[in-house]
Formats: C-alpha cells, structure tokens, sequence
C-alpha cells in the first residue's frame, strides 16, 4: 500500500467514522424522545431498545456515512490544495479514487453480513418493547399450506420452538388422505416432532365393501420437515423482515408452496443489492469537485451533493416500500432502477472526465 493510498485512507476512515456516531446518535436519540412514554421502565430494556434500534438505523445511517464522509474529505483536499498536491506528485485520479471505492466495497459487504445474523430482527425486536411484548411471542390459531399438508396451531411459540393443539391434514388432488391431531410438537434436527399423535388415514380410493378408516397412535412422529418456526413466524405475520439465510429458505419454501414472494424477494435485494447504490455517487462527486479552492463554489458543491445524495436515496428508500406492497414485480422496481442508475452515473462520470 502506498504512503498516498494510506494518508487518504486516514483520512476518509476518520471522516467516517465521526459522520456515522453523528447519524446513529442523531436517528437514535430522535426515535428514543418521540416513543419515550412507549418505551417501559426498565432500564434493561431501555439498554436494549437503544441497542436494537441502533444496528437497525445502521441499515440506514451507513450507506448514507460512506458519502457524507466523502464529500468532507474532498472538501478538506480542495480546502488545504491537496489535490493539487497529489497531482503534483504524479497521482492519477483512480490512484485517488481506489482507496475509497474499496472501503466502501468493505463497509458495504460488511454491512449485508451483518444482515445474516439475528441482528436483522432488530426493528422488530425493538416493536415488541415498544409493544410490552417482548417477553410473549405466542401466536394463536395459525393455518398453512406446507406441501401436501394443511397445518393449523391453535398455539405456536416461534421462541422456544413450540406448538400446542396441533392438526396436520394430508391433501392429495383435493382428497382428504390423512389427519394428525396431537396436543403438542416441537421443532428440532431440522422436523417438527408431534408427541403423542392420533393418526387417521383414509383410502385414496374408496371402495363401499372393503374401505375403512385406519386409526393409530404414534408415540412419536416426525414431519413437516424443513419448515422453520421463525420462517413459519414471518409468513404467519406477512412480514419483510428477514436475515438473509431465513429469507433465501423462505423463498425457496414458498415457491415451492406456489405463494407469492415479492415480500420476500424485495426484502433480499433490499439486503444485497440496493446498498451498493453509494458508488455511482462517490464517482459523480470526484467527477464534479475541483483541484483546487481558487475558483470552486464550495458552499454550492457542499449542498448540491449533500442535497442529491439523499435525494437518490429518498428513491430507493420509495422503491422499496412500492415494491413492497406487491403492485409491480421488485425486479422492475428495485434492480432495473439500480442498473439504469448505475448506466447513467457511469456515462456521466466517463464524460466529465473527458471533458
């Protein structure tokens, strides 16, 4: 690395790091003052709101420090005439340019890492406690298709993987073929496991003199294999909150269901791909600032950028909530907008520069 790549390095991750503790201790202190008559009295679980409610503005706050600290570290370089002193000592602008595109490939990739973990729960954890909700995750009466079965909870506990009064119906071209009714079933080794079960079974094609019903008790009876209780939680709700493992098995859990999945397609490139909106902005701002502060309108550059960066932002953020509500497929909405837009900044910026 060289001792130019290092010095600008410095100085964005600093820049950066100071804009992001802004905008977390800014979004943060903003949502604790509107609901802080909602939130309970235990300080445990104010520590935790507060915690909660940090990793999800991170979500936010983090595309949006990856430009504002940019935007501050050009303006120090316009300022102090570095970038007259860098072109001085024969640096080329992707010598320039490089160090910060990968330090916001690296926050970036980090970020949607992050959004693999438990972590990606963190608004709705932090409903709950707004919600007093947070030690009660029972669900009743839930009914869903899985396969060829119909299965209805009377009482799901998504927590601590458990359910109660439990029947599971096996449909075949419209034929009822089996029902299972048990008190309870647990969920482990990938298998919901059904204690004490009654199973009836009737013939797939009944015949009037030698057709019956075939009724047993299985002491223990595994099914529903691969249908995980936080994914079953989610689709229960109809929510778009998922971490990026859950969200892929659920896809591929309700596709195979055939139930529409633009909840949940929306939520993954939400995840993965919108973030990398920041780069194309990163290189129209080079492209527009100046090599030095002689003749550039700073107070203009500042707002203008400051001004379109959440301008594009406020766009995607839209896209994603109109993808959403399942009006237009989220690959027209979401990825066609982030490919056109990574087009034009790209044009506009090989122009600028060949101006």
């Amino acid at each position: 690395m060289s001792t130019l790549t290092k010095y600008i390095l410095q100085k964005y991750i600093k820049n950066f790091i100071i804009v992001l503790i802004s905008l977390e201790i800014f979004f943060v202190g903003m949502d604790f003052l509107q609901n802080f008559k909602s939130i309970p009295n235990s300080a445990n679980l104010q520590l935790l709101y507060i915690a909660y409610n940090s990793f999800f503005t991170l979500t936010l706050a983090l595309p949006l420090s990856i430009v504002f600290a940019w935007i501050i570290t050009i303006v120090i370089f316009i300022r102090n005439n570095e970038f007259v002193a860098f072109n001085a000592l024969g640096a080329k602008r992707k010598d320039i340019l490089n160090p910060i595109i990968a330090s916001a490939l690296v926050l970036i990739l980090s970020l949607i890492a992050l959004q693999t973990t438990p972590l990606a729960y963190s608004y709705e954890q932090k409903k709950k406690i707004l919600d007093d909700e947070y030690f009660s995750s029972m669900k009743s009466d839930i009914f869903l298709k899985y396969n060829e079965y119909f299965v209805y909870f009377e009482k799901f506990l998504p927590i601590e993987k458990k359910a109660e009064n439990i029947h599971i119906f096996k449909i075949k071209d419209d034929n009822l073929l089996e029902t299972i009714v048990a008190q309870k079933a647990y969920f482990q080794n990938n298998k919901w496991y059904v204690v004490d079960a009654k199973i009836v079974e009737k013939p797939e094609n009944i015949d009037e003199d030698s057709s019956k019903l075939i009724i047993r008790n299985e002491k223990f009876l595994n099914t529903l294999e691969g249908f995980k209780p936080k994914i079953l939680d989610n689709v229960y709700e109809s929510k778009s909150e998922y971490s990026l493992f859950d969200a892929i098995e659920a896809l591929s859990l309700l596709k195979e269901q055939g139930i529409n999945t633009q909840k949940i397609r929306t939520n993954i490139y939400n995840q993965i791909f919108i973030p990398f909106f920041v780069l194309p902005i990163l290189l129209l701002i080079y492209a527009y600032s100046s090599l030095n502060s002689r003749f550039f309108e700073m107070g203009k550059f500042v707002s203008l950028t400051i001004f379109g960066t959440l301008v594009i932002w406020g766009v995607f953020f839209m896209l994603f909530k109109v993808s959403s509500t399942s009006i237009v497929a989220a690959e027209i909405t979401m990825l066609l907008p982030l490919l056109i837009w990574f087009i034009a900044s790209f044009y506009i910026y090989f122009t600028k520069i060949k101006a």
